[in-house]
């Protein structure tokens, strides 16, 4: 029985108090050997962080945007971004605790991000970047419905904000999703 459904989750706008939680539960769903106890790893392309204190308050202070959170039993086990871009939404900064991944928990957020972004902003589309040599993330992507575009936007690259690359193929692909 997957556990993702014993019990409900939550879900609420981010506040600043809820910042050094969301940063480590970053970290641990994409960067260092904690990473890798869940599929979502970034452990073998990127090193150093992947959000720091200052990259989450931005996104929790973006009038345009949240920050959710996720509990289940008053524990955080998720959080997305999703930002009002004009006819579409942006999906990001999304982290399900590693030792909770694969059991359909992401599946679940994933839904309820977007049943948010057509409620809220009536967005037409939901859109997100994804580096490109994540074949089994974007696979995971496609298989709910997000198209590969093929457009690619440079990667960082010397921006330690977002990681120490450890590969010189890295950029971003464009995934879209009609909603």
């Amino acid at each position: 029985m997957s556990t993702a459904n014993t019990t409900a989750l939550s879900f609420r706008s981010a506040v600043d108090a809820d910042v050094p939680e969301l940063v480590t539960l970053v970290e641990s769903a994409y960067r260092g050997d904690a990473s890798r106890a869940g599929w979502t790893t970034e452990a073998d392309y990127l090193d150093g962080q992947r959000t720091d204190a200052d990259g989450v308050r931005a996104v929790i202070g973006n009038p345009d945007g949240v920050l959710l959170v996720v509990e289940r039993a008053g524990e955080l086990v998720a959080c997305c971004q999703l930002e009002h871009r004009g006819d579409h939404a942006y999906f990001g900064m999304f982290a399900v605790r590693p030792g909770l991944q694969g059991g359909g928990l992401g599946k679940e957020i994933l839904a309820e991000a977007e049943r948010r972004v057509r409620a809220t902003w009536n967005a037409k589309e939901m859109r997100m970047t994804v580096v490109n040599v994540r074949e089994e993330l974007i696979a995971y992507y496609v298989r709910r419905g997000y198209r590969r575009t093929g457009e690619l936007s440079p990667f960082p690259y010397g921006d330690q904000r977002f990681g120490i690359p450890l590969r010189a193929d890295l950029a971003f692909e464009l995934l879209v999703k009609p909603l």
